[in-house]
């Protein structure tokens, strides 16, 4: 049964005056494990038996061909979550390409850590 618009807007109103963003409340939440790092906003993981990208929510780092910020954001995001490091995945979406479109969650929460220390910036389109 679809829930009517008006408790909708209520209950997105009530989330946001407890600071939770609405994506982040409606978020799929899953564990799985770092397999690699694409560049500084895409990422490998494996969940059970399942490989998946994901995508960094609400974040654009710039391209490998960036030079050298491409580089230097894909490092950091190396350095952050190591190859069989374990993370929570709050999915928003799947992107055009297939991706899961997630904010990661290690020790911190990646995605704003990455925009907090300059390897990214805030993307509009996920925000």
């Amino acid at each position: 049964m679809a829930m009517p618009r008006a408790c909708l807007l209520l209950l997105i109103g009530l989330l946001s005056a407890q600071g939770i963003s609405p994506a982040a409340a409606l978020a799929e939440t899953s564990r799985a494990t770092v397999l690699s790092i694409g560049d500084g906003d895409t990422i490998r993981v494996q969940q059970g038996t399942k490989k998946l990208t994901v995508r960094l929510a609400c974040i654009d780092a710039p391209e490998m061909a960036q030079a050298p910020y491409g580089q230097q954001a894909r490092n950091y995001l190396q350095q952050r979550l190591a190859m069989g490091r374990e993370v929570t995945l709050q999915t928003q979406t799947i992107d055009k390409y297939g991706r899961s479109v997630a904010e990661v969650i290690s020790d911190i929460n990646i995605n704003l850590a990455m925009v907090e220390d300059g390897q990214a910036y805030t993307y509009h389109k996920y925000l």
